[in-house]
C-alpha cells in the first residue's frame, strides 16, 4: 500500500464497459507512472443491493455482467511491451453479496437453485465479515478482472480469463501486489472491475464476496518485454489472513483434474454440514469465498490429487 500516492485522475462508477473491445474510445489518457482512482462496481453492475432477495439473482440481467473501469490508454504502449500495474490500495464499501447462480459454478449440476447471502462488514477496519450467524471470514480485497485491450477485433466476453488478463480472480492480486499484463495494442487499453471483499483460491460456486469499492493503482511500462502470459509480485506472505487456527482439508483423486477438484469441494461440504448443520448451499457458498483448491499431486500418473483447504479461524 502506497499512502503518499495521490490519484492524478479519478475513473468514475459511470465510466465503465462490458467485454473487451480495442476500439472503445479511452476514459484517459495518462503518462507512464501515472496513479489513478477506480470507482468499481460490484460484478452484478449493483443489480443486486443490501436489500436484494433470491429473486434478484434468478432476474440477474447477464449483458450487464462484470462491468470493468476504463479503458485508459497509457502514452508510448505497443505491442510487445509490458503494463506495470502497481496495486497500491483498495476501499472496501462495507457491502457485499455472493451467489449462487443457476447453471454457473464448479458443482452447477448439483446446486441448481439460486441462493443468495448478502454481507456488511465495517468498512472502517475490514478484518471479518460475518457469514449469517456461523462463520466470519477474514477479508483481503482484490480487483478479480483486470486487464488490458486484445489484439483481434471485435467485442469479446468478459467472463473467460485471457493472455491479457481479465477476469482471473487471482485473489492476491491485492494492495501492494505489482501485476504485468503483456500489451497487444497501440495504448494498452487497460480496465479494472469486479472488486470482491474475499476469496477462496477457485472461486468453486462462482461468486466472492462481491463488493463495489475504489482501488488506487499506477500504471507504468516495461518496453519490449516479450511477456507471454501475466505475472505478479506480491510484498510478502499470500495467506497469513486464513492461517491462523489451521485448516480442514478433503481430497479429490482420479484421473481427471476437474473431476477430482469437484470430489474435493463435495467432500468439503459434505463434512461442514455434517459437522455443523450447514445447508448444503450455504456451505458451497462459504467455500466459495474462504476455501482454496490446490493442485497436491500432478506426476504419478495415472491419478491426481486436489485437496481442498477450509480455514478453521472462520467457525471460531
Amino acid at each position: 500500500m502506497c499512502s503518499n500516492c495521490k490519484a492524478a485522475y479519478t475513473i468514475h462508477a459511470a465510466q465503465h464497459h462490458f467485454g473487451w473491445d480495442n476500439s472503445f474510445a479511452p476514459a484517459e489518457t495518462v503518462a507512464p507512472g501515472t496513479v489513478l482512482e477506480f470507482e468499481c462496481l460490484d460484478s452484478s453492475a449493483g443489480q443486486l443491493t443490501p436489500e436484494s432477495t433470491i429473486q434478484d439473482v434468478a432476474d440477474l440481467d447477464f449483458g450487464k455482467i462484470n462491468p470493468v473501469n476504463g479503458p485508459i490508454r497509457v502514452d508510448g504502449a505497443e505491442p510487445g511491451d509490458a503494463l506495470v500495474v502497481k496495486i497500491h490500495e483498495f476501499k472496501p464499501s462495507g457491502f457485499g453479496w455472493t451467489a449462487n447462480i443457476p447453471g454457473f459454478g464448479l458443482l452447477a449440476d448439483q446446486f441448481k437453485d439460486p441462493a443468495l447471502h448478502v454481507w456488511s462488514y465495517d468498512k472502517d477496519k475490514p478484518v471479518t465479515s460475518a457469514f449469517a450467524p456461523f462463520g466470519k471470514v477474514p477479508l483481503k480485497p482484490f480487483a478479480g478482472t483486470i486487464g488490458v485491450a486484445p489484439a483481434e477485433a471485435g467485442l469479446h466476453s468478459i467472463v473467460p480469463p485471457r493472455r491479457v488478463g481479465g477476469n482471473m480472480d487471482i485473489r492476491d492480486l491485492a494492495a501492494g501486489t505489482t501485476l504485468y499484463l503483456p500489451i497487444e495494442v497501440a495504448g494498452a487499453l487497460f480496465s479494472i472491475g469486479d472488486t470482491h471483499a474475499a476469496q477462496g483460491d477457485g472461486e468453486v460456486c462462482g461468486t466472492a464476496i462481491e463488493s463495489p469499492m475504489n482501488t488506487v493503482i499506477e500504471l507504468d511500462l516495461i518496453k519490449g518485454a516479450d511477456l507471454k502470459m501475466p505475472r505478479f509480485e506480491t510484498p510478502g506472505p499470500v495467506t497469513r489472513h486464513l492461517d491462523e487456527m489451521g485448516y480442514e482439508v478433503t481430497t479429490g483423486i482420479g484421473t481427471d483434474l476437474f473431476a477430482g477438484a469437484q470430489a474435493a469441494v463435495s467432500n468439503m461440504i459434505d463434512l461442514l454440514c455434517a459437522r455443523h448443520g450447514y445447508s448444503a448451499v450455504d456451505a458451497y457458498m462459504l467455500c466459495s469465498v474462504c476455501g482454496d483448491l490446490r493442485i497436491s499431486e500432478i506426476v504419478d500418473a495415472p491419478n491426481w490429487v486436489v485437496s481442498f483447504y477450509f480455514p478453521k479461524v472462520v467457525l471460531q
